[in-house]
């Protein structure tokens, strides 16, 4: 059954080409995909239907034949084929016009804004550093200092590129404001789009005297220190953002640091998720017998920890709440039993092992 883009636009068969552009603008931005409840298909058949009825030679033939595979032949069977987006052709365009693809998030993005799109701000390099934390600090948090040479704003104008003392001007190209607008053509109609203003990086202002140190760009090269928080329970190889910390951008916001965590190995303990894990070696005798364990956490208790009597090698034994600390409690620490078995045994020792064997032991 043929399609009737007419009907698929709302319009009427003497409709103008005015008529049909607000029509199309209507329907696309209310079937547009991205867009809340958006319908692809329905988005389609609408690109479909403008596309044939805005070229004069399109709609002449759909009038007279009634579908798109008519003697004049335009899609040879739809628009979704080559070099289209839902029916558009932006190899060609409409009446010959060649158009510049650009981003298309932006070309639709200005459309759906009401065809004004917003300057983007720049950003500066993002960075990337390690450093080294001992376990204990892994597990409780804490505070360090790490000097990086980076692109930073200037100490002696602050960032403004102007002389101490001397005043600002208005800049010229953007007539202070810190933006400059231009317009671009595209297959929806002509839309402006908004820019940060070169000469001025977005300020609005130009020194009238440039800073001696930075020269007039508000940015100079140099070591700075930065203080950066670790946080509790953070893990070997992890990697910590810190925003505003990577190199300065004039007219725009600095790029972030990544750092990358170091952890150095304990001599005790080892992590289980939020759990202290170690090994306890212990005497054949204090299996059997039980013994009592002076046991120093991380954070330098001293806790005694009973060894039952009787214990199995391999066994384990949990000290609660000494582990790594977490958003809502504290996890434990899990100590592992070895039971030390002697290599060689007395005289006496075997006797006496004789008389528990004899015993059932």
């Amino acid at each position: 059954m043929p399609k009737d883009y007419y009907k698929t636009l709302g319009v009427e068969k003497n409709a103008s080409k005015d008529e049909m552009k607000k029509a199309f603008h209507k329907l696309a931005h209310k079937h547009h995909p991205d867009k809340n409840k958006g319908d692809d298909t329905k988005f389609k058949e609408v690109n479909e239907a403008y596309q044939v009825l805005s070229d004069d030679k399109k709609r002449a033939s759909y009038d007279q034949f009634g579908n798109a595979d008519g003697p004049q032949g335009f899609g040879g069977g739809g628009f979704g084929g080559q070099g289209g987006f839902g029916g558009f052709d932006f190899r060609n365009g409409q009446n010959g016009m060649e158009f510049d693809m650009g981003d298309l998030g932006d070309i639709f993005g200005d459309f759906f804004n009401g065809g004004r799109s917003k300057a983007k701000a720049h950003k500066g390099r993002d960075l990337q550093t390690e450093i080294t934390l001992s376990f204990e600090e892994s597990i409780f948090g804490v505070e360090k200092k790490i000097n990086v040479n980076k692109q930073s704003i200037c100490n002696v104008c602050n960032g403004t590129g102007a002389k101490v003392g001397t005043k600002m001007d208005t800049c010229k190209t953007c007539g202070g404001q810190g933006q400059v607008r231009e317009v671009r053509r595209s297959i929806l109609g002509n839309f402006e789009s908004v820019k940060t203003c070169e000469t001025c990086f977005g300020s609005g202002k130009i020194p009238t005297q440039k800073c001696s140190e930075c020269r007039g760009s508000g940015i100079t090269k140099r070591n700075e220190e930065i203080s950066v928080k670790i946080p509790t329970g953070v893990n070997n190889g992890e990697s910590l953002r810190v925003r505003g910390k990577g190199e300065a951008m004039q007219g725009g916001e600095a790029g972030d640091l990544y750092i990358k965590l170091n952890i150095k190995s304990h001599l005790i303990y080892t992590r289980e998720d939020s759990n202290l894990i170690m090994d306890l070696k212990i005497k054949l005798t204090d299996a059997l017998l039980g013994m009592t364990y002076n046991l120093k956490t991380l954070d330098g208790k001293n806790i005694e920890v009973k060894i039952p009597e009787s214990i199995n090698h391999k066994d384990m034994l949990r000290v609660k709440g000494q582990g790594v600390p977490t958003a809502y409690s504290r996890g434990d620490i899990i100590i592992r039993i070895s039971v030390d078995i002697p290599k060689k045994l007395s005289h006496k020792s075997k006797e006496m092992i004789e008389e528990l064997k004899k015993e059932g032991l």
